[in-house]
């Protein structure tokens, strides 16, 4: 019996899923599926030739060579000790506001966002430095852990994004625009994460007593003397970008390049430092570059079978419109988001989705970012929600499961509210990226 694309596609898909529930990486999942697909489908040879050519042409790219480069400026970003710096800054200022401390660690970890793009890193590095203090104040202790939670997915929109990269290689977009694209959605989410809480502290007085804690102006100047270096930073690599000064490779070099004269001229950083910092960077750009590549085989893969193919005669036989395909794909985002992680969810799915989105005439950047955002909810909706693991890994067991799971709940809510209004105002998105062309 043959099998149709759109069955041979199911299969594929559920074989990558089915590696990794048993704990395969996702890049190995995908690059085995992908090679044993279109072994069978075209044949050995065909498999072969793939295989030799497109790890070659990725890894070639000049392109790509933005990746390496912003991971690098988030490595010695954190390595410098600029989260602390951050997030000492907003508490000075925030501390006589009620729930200061909520406020102090999403404005923080939206100006992290800028320096380094990196969720779990943002989450884990937080759950370090602000839960003792909101520990110390009697806060919630699951509320206090979801924000941080929450908040470190700030990083996935406001630029320069990693994941927002990947998705920019995958689906061969401008990575300029796309990241332009995530900076107004970005600050927005941290807006309303901050009236959120200050709604929710007003119906529960608990989850942040009042604090006695005052700093005078010249102390509140002081901490914010030691951020400017880094606002700096961001403003050249982003304004660069904006004005198109340079690429968005030039940038990231430039970026990476910023952040070690930061660290080298505040003296945070020993040669020690500096060379391990090169070796994470090094270590996650492969990871990062094997993903390309797997996800890159997994859609020929669907593309040869032709399930991508049968995907679109079969929405244009049911006749189903643009409404009903966000809604599906939405629900698909979130069952899959709470059982695989966040850039799992969106490498395997990127091949099939996005050319579906287009047949259906949504736009790209638009979609683009209502993607990032569902893959950044997925990342913090239990039971599975990698930054919500990153905080309990981090606090070394302070914070429990089930504390955490109640705790994000607000901000889940938050989160899907925000998704509302991004599908009713696409303009969120979409405006500074045409402000960029004019």
């Amino acid at each position: 019996m043959t099998l149709s694309g759109l069955e041979q596609g199911a299969i594929t898909i559920a074989s990558v899923l089915g590696l990794l529930s048993i704990g395969v990486p996702v890049s190995v999942a995908m690059i085995t599926v992908a090679g044993a697909a279109m072994w069978l489908v075209a044949g050995f040879d065909f498999s072969l030739a793939n295989f030799r050519s497109l790890p070659y042409s990725v890894t070639s790219n000049y392109t790509y060579v933005v990746v390496p480069m912003f991971v690098l400026m988030g490595v010695l970003s954190a390595k410098a000790g600029i989260i602390a710096d951050l997030y000492r800054a907003a508490h000075r200022f925030m501390s006589r506001v009620r729930g200061g401390l909520y406020f102090s660690t999403i404005l923080a970890s939206a100006g992290f966002g800028a320096a380094s793009g990196s969720t779990v890193v943002a989450s884990s590095v937080f759950t370090t430095i602000a839960l003792p203090e909101m520990k110390r104040f009697n806060y919630n202790l699951g509320v206090s852990a979801g924000c941080i939670a929450a908040a470190g997915t700030l990083a996935a929109l406001i630029p320069p994004s990693i994941i927002m990269v990947i998705l920019a290689v995958l689906t061969d977009q401008s990575i300029g625009t796309l990241l332009m694209a995530g900076l107004i959605p970005g600050l927005l989410t941290a807006l309303i994460y901050i009236v959120g809480i200050r709604f929710f502290v007003l119906f529960r007085p608990s989850w942040a007593p009042p604090t006695n804690e005052t700093y005078s102006w010249r102390e509140k100047f002081q901490a914010l003397s030691r951020i400017w270096t880094v606002l700096l930073l961001v403003l050249l690599v982003m304004g660069g970008i904006y004005m198109g000064f340079f690429a968005p490779s030039a940038a990231g070099a430039i970026g990476a390049a910023g952040a070690a004269l930061i660290a080298a001229f505040s003296r945070r950083l020993s040669l020690k430092d500096f060379w391990e910092s090169l070796l994470e960077a090094a270590r996650l750009s492969t990871v990062l570059f094997f993903v390309f590549i797997g996800g890159l085989l997994l859609s020929r893969a669907l593309l040869i079978m032709g399930f991508i193919s049968d995907l679109n005669d079969m929405i244009l036989a049911y006749g189903i419109s643009e409404s009903t395909f966000l809604a599906i794909i939405i629900l698909m985002y979130f069952v899959l988001g709470m059982f695989i992680d966040s850039v799992s969810v969106m490498v395997i799915t990127l091949s099939f989705v996005f050319p579906l989105s287009q047949s259906l005439g949504l736009n790209p950047v638009w979609f683009s970012v209502l993607l990032i955002k569902m893959v950044e909810i997925a990342a913090i909706t239990p039971p599975v929600g990698l930054n919500l693991y990153a905080v309990m890994a981090a606090s070394k067991g302070e914070v429990s499961a089930n504390q955490i799971f109640k705790g994000i709940l607000p901000f889940v809510l938050l989160e899907f509210g925000f998704l509302a209004i991004l599908i009713i105002f696409p303009e969120i998105a979409t405006w500074l990226p045409a402000k960029m062309k004019e």
